[in-house]
């Protein structure tokens, strides 16, 4: 009873950040699955048989809203799930030594990304509803896509959500909808990768998958309240910084840095996250500001022009 209550605090955290962000559910799950001592493949394919039911979910409720390209769905699942096949079956080859140094490393350069990507340099808008991207640019994109999500544990929201939106040419509403359909394709062939690799292995452990699906629709209705309350360019900094402290300290473990360099290390890291962070609450405020300066100048009424009688 308490590993699933465990789990399902994991689930409420994953899906907290996934909700507000529209990324980072397996990234956060996988995180915290491996730091609460599951093993790197068990966390990965956990976490994807979680994200069968979820990303069915979600992609039904995009379809409703109408915020799917399904051309974009097509060219951009398909190669994503081969991929996340291959990356499945690669994962469930290492062995437990081997796999957490590989996936602790592809972790943390997915949570750089996120905290670069959404100070630095926040997704841009658009308002196109159907997508002008070929298969040439989004097959690559799904395939690596995929793969890295298996192959580390998450990954698929930050690559492609991330890509496709500072490109500038779509709609977020249908780049997040259209990512969140395709999502489906690659958990459903990463699940098919670890049973395959894995064996019963894969499904052996319920309690985790049981527990990730109840935290996240526990969390599902305050990811929607948060999103509405803390800026996506503050929040998302916040998650990549955790994620990349949490997994650096996965790979100090592994290759045995510890004492000195290990606290400069931290030190640094805390630094670069926290000049990050304090870029991003800059932006954040001068967004809000903007936004209060539009929205005054809208509510402002303009005196009647009388026109002088002759």
């Amino acid at each position: 009873m308490f590993n699933l209550l465990i789990f399902t605090l994991v689930g409420v955290g994953a899906q907290l950040v996934d909700g507000a962000l529209g990324m980072a559910f397996g990234v956060t799950a996988t995180t915290l699955l491996i730091f609460s001592g599951v093993g790197a493949a068990h966390a990965s394919a956990a976490v994807h048989l979680a994200e069968v039911g979820t990303t069915l979910v979600s992609g039904i409720s995009h379809w409703k809203f109408r915020n799917i390209d399904w051309k974009v769905v097509a060219k951009l699942g398909v190669p994503g799930a081969i991929g996340a096949f291959l990356g499945a079956t690669v994962l469930s080859s290492l062995s437990t030594e081997a796999a957490a140094p590989v996936t602790a490393g592809i972790l943390l350069a997915i949570g750089v990304y996120v905290a670069l990507r959404f100070s630095v340099r926040p997704p841009a808008v658009a308002h196109a509803r159907t997508s002008p991207h070929t298969a040439k640019f989004l097959s690559p994109l799904g395939f690596f896509g995929g793969f890295v999500d298996a192959s580390g544990g998450g990954g698929w929201g930050p690559i492609t959500t991330s890509t496709l939106l500072s490109r500038g040419k779509t709609a977020p509403r249908t780049v997040i909808g259209s990512v969140s359909a395709s999502e489906f394709m690659v958990a459903v062939a990463a699940s098919l990768g670890f049973l395959f690799g894995l064996g019963r292995e894969s499904v052996g452990n319920l309690l985790v998958v049981a527990g990730l699906a109840i935290g996240g629709a526990i969390a599902a209705p305050a990811a929607a309240w948060l999103v509405s309350r803390v800026p996506a360019t503050l929040l998302g900094t916040a998650v990549g910084g955790i994620i990349v402290i949490t997994n650096a300290q996965k790979l100090f473990k592994s290759f045995e840095v510890t004492g000195t360099v290990a606290m400069l290390l931290y030190l640094l890291i805390a630094a670069g996250w926290i000049a990050l962070l304090s870029v991003s609450w800059r932006r954040s405020r001068l967004t809000r500001a903007e936004s209060a300066g539009s929205l005054e100048k809208l509510q402002t009424p303009v005196a009647p022009v009388l026109r002088e009688e002759v």
